[in-house]
């Protein structure tokens, strides 16, 4: 498909609110994650971009997808579609951001338009089964 960005997040609720990241130099929140590297599975690039980003490291036996969502990219060329495969997975360590995240937050239902469209689906889908507080 031309002009799909294909990425993989970690959803992370703890209390009702969902973990997001605001990368370096960025003005948006994401949920954590990013775009796979060559051959690698989903899983793979779960690993991969968590410890990068957040210094944690994700049990891959404990890995569940929980969706995927499809949704245009505001600001880029017409047509472009981001897809991002939702999993869940225990891990190590303490959360921190590393040099890549410039903040993280915990989210509630509430703080969706701060969060690009694609992420806006997973919000949905988390307060519909309600995971994520209002």
């Amino acid at each position: 498909m031309p002009g799909l960005i294909d990425t993989v997040a970690w959803v992370y609720v703890e209390d009702g609110r969902i973990l997001c990241a605001r990368p370096r130099g960025k003005d948006v929140f994401y949920i954590p994650g990013g775009k796979r590297e060559g051959a690698e599975s989903d899983v793979e690039t779960l690993l991969r971009e968590i410890k990068e980003e957040l210094t944690v490291l994700l049990d891959p036996a404990t890995a569940t997808h929980v969706g995927t969502y499809e949704a245009e990219v505001p600001g880029a060329p017409d047509g472009t579609v981001v897809r991002m495969s939702c999993w869940t997975a225990d891990f190590a360590g303490t959360l921190s951001a590393s040099s890549e995240i410039d903040e993280i937050a915990w989210f509630s239902y509430a703080d969706r338009p701060q969060v690009p469209p694609v992420d806006q689906l997973l919000f949905d889908d988390l307060r519909a089964a309600g995971t994520l507080d209002g």
